[in-house]
């Protein structure tokens, strides 16, 4: 089967601001592959330029960048251009996932819960935005991943440097409000929808430096829940990625309020592949093994 593949470019690294965490799911995936016999060769978009691929006469992409410039449809654009297939969602649902406003918007637009959002500016009205979510907030870029940027704010005076450290990272900074409750997860391979993982991290800090480089933070899958409630949120994740257009897998995180009820957070094209993932977590309670978990990601890599 590795030889129907035939030959395979793991893209990972590029130059956004994930490009560490990018580095080590690519580094997995990439041993994965070649342990399963695949012909799969590593390529940093960073260093070598994607025209490449199209010399070297690689047969698929394999794509585990982070961030922009990879997660973002412009590298999807890319390969469908040169006509690789590829891993992961296309040019349009690449983009908008990315973005956090619009994929909250297109998630309102069909009913499908959300926390309510203010996006800010340099001349902010602070004090009416801390009125209008409630307190605590958080305030990230609408294009950044892996908690880059992001602060929880506690009080209004804390807004202003708040957006000012999310605009470092990008032009568009949202504030949404804060949703008390349980943090969960939501991997999808295909149609499928794997077991939820259930996040507990210290003081809900769910951090960028928790996400990747600590053992801090705890994982619960199977989560726990009642099968009804996980079998409503996995249908819910599952029409949330149809009507953004999602493809192969992904990730949707959520959070579950003490009263049942649930709310969408955002939506993940490209999720990350490391020792503290949690798309691998969710894949070993569904019988997957990284190996074959890598394997049935590359099966669904395609063009258009």
């Amino acid at each position: 089967m590795s030889d129907s593949f035939g030959k395979v470019a793991v893209l990972f690294g590029g130059d956004s601001a994930e490009r560490e965490v990018s580095l080590m799911s690519g580094r997995a995936v990439l041993a994965a592959l070649q342990a399963q016999g695949v012909d799969a060769h590593a390529f940093d978009p960073a260093e070598r330029d994607l025209h490449i691929l199209k010399e070297e006469r690689f047969d698929r992409a394999f794509v585990i960048l982070h961030g922009r410039g990879g997660e973002d449809g412009t590298v999807q654009g890319a390969l469908e251009l040169m006509g690789i297939p590829y891993t992961g969602s296309g040019v349009m649902a690449s983009a908008l996932s990315m973005d956090k406003w619009r994929t909250k918007m297109v998630w309102q637009a069909v009913g499908l819960p959300t926390p309510k959002y203010e996006i800010l500016q340099a001349d902010s009205d602070w004090h009416a935005v801390a009125q209008k979510l409630g307190l605590p907030i958080f305030v990230k870029p609408v294009h950044e991943g892996s908690s880059m940027g992001a602060t929880k704010v506690t009080e209004a005076g804390q807004l202003e440097a708040a957006w000012a450290l999310a605009a470092r990272y990008d032009t568009l900074v949202l504030a949404e409000e804060f949703v008390a409750g349980q943090e969960l997860t939501a991997p999808f391979l295909g149609e499928q929808v794997l077991p939820l993982v259930r996040i507990a991290a210290p003081d809900g800090n769910y951090d960028y430096q928790h996400k990747y480089f600590t053992d801090d933070t705890q994982y619960f899958c199977p989560s726990g829940l009642a099968p009804e409630l996980e079998l409503a949120m996995q249908e819910a994740v599952l029409r949330s990625a149809r009507v953004l257009g999602c493809r192969g897998w992904g990730r949707a995180d959520l959070i579950l309020r003490e009263d049942g009820s649930f709310t969408l957070l955002e939506m993940n094209t490209a999720p990350g592949m490391t020792s503290h993932s949690l798309v691998p977590m969710s894949a070993r309670v569904a019988g997957l093994s990284f190996e074959a978990l890598c394997i049935a990601i590359l099966k669904e890599a395609r063009l258009g």
